[in-house]
């Protein structure tokens, strides 16, 4: 059974930073793709960033810049640098982990960038 974990979330003021953790618990032989989304009040939930096992990534344009995908395969677990916050960088932060041709979940950590 696979578990993802996010954490890192928390208030910050626009300009500053976090740092989001996402770790897999399993047994896996390579995660083909890790991905961060987030999904604020009233809006579909959206692709933030991704990262590959080749490790070649993926940004929304709208955080292109200012966050950082990577991760760590020796420890299953994914992170998400996020510098230059904005307030509508407020949202919920998902980890999606994609093994073997299914989907896995994380419960979500809530980011909030006060003005």
């Amino acid at each position: 059974q696979v578990q993802v974990v996010e954490s890192g979330g928390g208030l910050v003021q626009a300009g500053g930073s976090l740092r989001l953790s996402c770790a897999a618990s399993g047994t896996f032989l390579s995660i083909p793709r890790m991905t961060w989304y987030r999904q604020a009040p009233g809006k579909q939930r959206e692709l933030v960033a991704n990262i590959f096992s080749t490790g070649s990534t993926n940004y929304a344009d709208s955080v292109k810049g200012r966050f950082t995908i990577s991760r760590d395969n020796a420890k299953n677990t994914v992170y998400l640098q996020m510098n230059s916050l904005k307030p509508e960088d407020t949202a919920v932060y998902y980890c999606n982990i994609n093994y073997r041709l299914r989907d896995f979940w994380g419960q979500g950590t809530q980011v909030t960038v006060s003005s």
